[in-house]
């Protein structure tokens, strides 16, 4: 192949889910019919929070911008990969790729955030109920999410610069279905040393912090809940939680297939498999978890269906 810098690259080709043309069409069918459960289902969330007054509490703030999130992280990868399927082509330019990796980046880094802030929200409110609105006051809930958006910006950046100075070859075929940034770092023609010391460490500093942050906010929440002598305030207590640590699970569950299918097995199925739960599953169920195990959202919800019935 005729070796050139990323000036002289037009394109790259996404080698997709399968390269097998009687299964382009079902699989069309499938990742069409979560996209639009994942954007209606999070839509709906962000309406119900912001047209019920009784959601306007700093979990549900969260909550919202969760959502929000979800529907751009899942826009990032989805909608490219269904129209190269539809148009049986393969391409996505140089800059298209770029771009993906960056959202791609942006969104995922917010999502491991949000749900951090969330955890610390929980801890506040199970740990220090007297203080919560205080402590929880509107002013930090803002700073706390443009906090995320901030670090979120900055770290992708950092990685589409470091991108950028990195050449490849002309042809160049990328085994997925997304330019996700560590399968565009190894089919680079030039020396990807400190973009993988950078990936390396900023998976470690944004990955396992904020873990350890929500490990923490659940073991303190954990050794609250023991000393509580209420069974009924053990079991609401559980009830608020039992959302959030589902799409932690979920969350962190994924991410991890997909970190460890790259780095132990060599089996490309495998990696593209753990890819499509990770960014195609996870932002789909996330409004089914908060939706059926919260009455206050599961109320909001029909509200918000019986107030718009009537326009239909």
């Amino acid at each position: 192949m005729e070796a050139g810098n990323h000036t002289g690259v037009s394109e790259f080709l996404l080698l997709g889910l399968s390269e097998d043309p009687a299964l382009q069409l079902p699989l069309f069918g499938v990742l069409l019919s979560m996209y639009m459960v994942t954007v209606l289902g999070n839509l709906l969330i962000i309406l119900a929070v912001g047209s019920d007054s009784h959601l306007h509490t700093p979990m549900y703030f969260f909550l919202s911008n969760l959502s929000f999130v979800d529907i751009c992280f899942t826009s990032t990868t989805v909608p490219k990969m269904l129209v190269n399927m539809q148009a049986e082509s393969k391409d996505i330019s140089y800059t298209g790729c770029l771009t993906q990796v960056y959202f791609f980046m942006i969104f995922a880094l917010l999502d491991d955030f949000l749900l951090t802030v969330m955890a610390y929200d929980r801890f506040v409110a199970i740990c220090h109920p007297l203080h919560y609105m205080v402590i929880m006051n509107p002013r930090l809930c803002g700073l706390l999410v443009l906090m995320c958006w901030f670090i979120s910006f900055w770290v992708s950046l950092l990685h589409i610069l470091l991108l950028r100075q990195l050449t490849f070859c002309i042809g160049t075929e990328i085994p997925h279905f997304f330019c996700e940034l560590a399968q565009v770092l190894k089919v680079a023609c030039s020396d990807t040393l400190i973009n993988n010391i950078v990936l390396s460490v900023a998976t470690a500093l944004l990955g396992v912090f904020p873990l350890v942050g929500i490990l923490f906010s659940y073991s303190q929440i954990v050794f609250s809940l023991l000393r509580m002598s209420s069974s009924g305030g053990k079991c609401k207590a559980f009830s608020a939680c039992g959302s959030h640590l589902s799409a932690v699970s979920l969350y962190y569950g994924t991410g991890l297939g997909v970190y460890f299918s790259s780095a132990v097995t060599h089996s490309s199925q495998r990696s593209l498999i753990t890819s499509v739960m990770y960014t195609v599953v996870t932002p789909m169920l996330n409004p089914f978890i908060y939706s059926l195990r919260n009455k206050d959202v599961k109320g909001a919800l029909g509200r918000l269906l019986s107030q718009a019935s009537p326009c239909l």
